[in-house]
């Protein structure tokens, strides 16, 4: 049977997301632009921008797949190839077991940064994902993308890259290679899970420029610190 070798941003953010502001067509026309075969539409715990945009992505020439982002307790999971979010606030074992009943396959997105919610090893082993982002585009150095790979590597984890764009302009920036059955027409979300799944990929990117990352690093880490507050905040209220 012969096969086809896709080209796909597995974590790209809409207007659907607090901190993105583009709709779904200009990521795909976006997409199709830059010789991409693919995005899957990663908005913060909700879907429906993501499937609109895989219902429209054959117009642009490109693969339909949708997912989400979802916030677990313990850090951010991508969720790949679901058409039904998973509840937030579960733990990550048990929205990861969630994503496999749906169909999908759970990808660990920045695992280790803690200012964009990236999840712990001692909580990312016991939920065994189906994959690992090796590369994201937007770490401020490149300590934890070299973490990430190795970790990946250790436990037997696919590896992807994902550009995390909030913008058209970085779409694009990483993406993974994957290697599917059939001919690209006939390429389905559900052979592009299954791959993900048996390992059948490649990581290629290239770092957000330091001057953008470093401000997102620091948008992170403010946002980190309100919710921090807020939280400690609303405890204190609660024993008055």
């Amino acid at each position: 049977m012969s096969q086809t070798t896709l080209r796909l941003d597995p974590h790209v953010h809409s207007e659907a997301s607090y901190d993105a502001r583009d709709p779904p067509e200009l990521l795909l026309e976006q997409a199709a632009d830059i010789g991409l075969d693919g995005v899957v539409v990663t908005d913060h715990d909700r879907i429906s921008a993501s499937l609109r945009a895989a219902e429209l992505a054959p117009e642009y020439g490109l693969v339909g797949i949708p997912g989400v982002e979802v916030s677990t307790a313990h850090g951010h999971l991508l969720a790949i190839g679901i058409e039904e979010r998973p509840r937030p606030g579960q733990s990550l074992a048990d929205t990861v077991a969630r994503v496999r009943e749906l169909g999908g396959a759970a990808v660990v997105p920045h695992p280790f940064q803690r200012t964009r919610h990236g999840a712990r090893g001692k909580h990312i082993v016991p939920a065994e994902p189906d994959g690992m982002e090796t590369y994201n585009a937007w770490l401020f150095t490149g300590y934890r993308n070299r973490r990430a790979r190795a970790f990946a590597r250790r436990h037997g984890y696919t590896a992807l890259a994902g550009s995390d764009a909030h913008t058209v302009a970085t779409i694009g920036r990483a993406y993974t290679e994957l290697t599917v059955p059939g001919p690209r027409e006939d390429v389905t979300a559900e052979a592009v899970v299954e791959a993900i799944r048996e390992g059948a990929t490649g990581v290629n990117g290239r770092r957000v420029p330091y001057h953008k990352s470093a401000g997102h690093y620091v948008k992170g880490a403010g946002r980190k610190g309100f919710w921090a507050a807020r939280s400690a905040g609303a405890t204190a209220l609660s024993l008055l």
